[in-house]
């Protein structure tokens, strides 16, 4: 079985909410990692490597 590396990207375009201790950065991981783990048969498997980018809005970038 061919093994995939699976990384999570998470984002939120403001910093609003960021200081809570299950914010919106918490609840996409941890659907992706729901995701990934349902996967696991098909041979994904997730790194450790975190990708978050709180309060960095996509609408400004240059």
């Amino acid at each position: 079985m061919t093994r995939t590396r699976c990384a999570i990207y998470t984002r939120k375009s403001s910093e609003e909410g960021l200081e809570q201790n299950f914010n919106s950065l918490d609840a996409q991981r941890e659907a992706c990692e729901a995701y990934i783990a349902s996967q696991r048969h098909e041979g994904w498997a997730l790194i450790k490597d975190r990708y978050d980018d709180g309060g960095i809005s996509g609408g400004h970038l240059e």
